[in-house]
């Protein structure tokens, strides 16, 4: 049996490929090379964990699709600074968090500032939205986005999820889209979002779970694991650890399924099915097993 990447190697393999989305979609002409996942464009219904693939002139466009099919609203999608949206997600968190105006929101792995920005026009001018995200090319676009735009209520600070750059009971809400199910160290994440929530403060997090084990291939392909698939955990295990940190009060508000073979991040889907002897049916009955989630909850007062 293959022994599974090691975090290093997985944080890097993550940073290079969102590093590649953000430079693209600033006009970059740097080839993808890694097909979908973080730096390719597939999308379904229910699912994006992607982004666009190419430099042309219809990538706004197609994020946009992508935002509308996972629960964005149009209008939603045209109030953020152009460049915000670039289509990654698998929900939208924002529209079950109850935002308030003058509240202190954190979104983890904040990408262009897509969410950051959303959650912005909800807390008003006393209120702010501070975005964490380990890619300092998305950190440099999301800062981009907020001058271009003059967003006074936000900031984009670097860092990893897994040791957040703010102080303790800091926020009354955190946000996460699509992001923790990259982070190898999953435990870790929420035991940093419950220490920098305030008392009574609320999680409201978009994700990917498993209902069954996924093909040990699979797990051990980093591919896959940028492609939001072989780094997802089972569901009972995903909400157990956000028990187990000290939230109360968990919640599912939406259980949906996708295709595994549309997100696996692999520069040939076919190939990679024919290199693993896959027919479309064994895909097919492994792709019910990956469900995006949407999962809210309560630190304690």
């Amino acid at each position: 049996m293959k022994q599974k990447v090691d975090e290093s190697k997985i944080r890097k393999s993550v940073r290079e490929g969102y590093a590649k989305v953000a430079k693209r979609s600033s006009g970059s002409s740097e080839i993808n090379s890694c097909g979908c996942g973080t730096s390719g464009y597939i999308t379904t219904p229910s699912f994006s964990c992607c982004g666009p693939s190419t430099n042309s002139s219809t990538t706004s466009n197609l994020a946009d699709t992508i935002s509308t099919t996972i629960g964005y609203s149009d209008k939603e999608i045209n109030s953020v600074p152009e460049g915000a949206n670039l289509g990654l997600g698998c929900g939208n968190p924002t529209a079950h968090a109850s935002i308030k105006e003058g509240e202190i929101v954190l979104d983890l792995g904040s990408g262009a500032g897509f969410d950051v920005f959303l959650a912005a026009q909800r807390v008003g001018k006393t209120g702010k939205v501070i975005g964490v995200d380990m890619t300092s090319e998305m950190i440099d676009k999301a800062r981009e986005n907020a001058r271009k735009d003059n967003y006074e209520n936000v900031e984009f600070r670097l860092g990893e999820i897994e040791n957040l750059p703010v102080a303790d009971e800091t926020a009354d809400l955190i946000i996460s889209n699509c992001v923790i199910n990259l982070s190898p160290n999953k435990e870790r994440v929420f035991q940093e979002a419950f220490r920098v929530l305030k008392p009574g403060g609320r999680l409201m997090i978009s994700d990917i779970v498993l209902l069954e084990e996924l093909p040990e291939f699979i797990k051990n392909n980093i591919d896959a694991y940028i492609g939001c698939v072989s780094g997802a955990i089972m569901k009972d295990e995903y909400l157990r650890t956000i028990k187990e940190v000290g939230f109360q009060e968990i919640k599912i508000i939406q259980e949906t399924t996708f295709p595994i073979d549309l997100i696996l991040n692999i520069p040939n889907v076919n190939e990679f099915l024919e290199k693993f002897n896959l027919s479309p049916e064994k895909v097919k009955g492994m792709a019910s097993t990956v469900v995006s989630l949407k999962v809210q909850a309560n630190k304690p007062i």
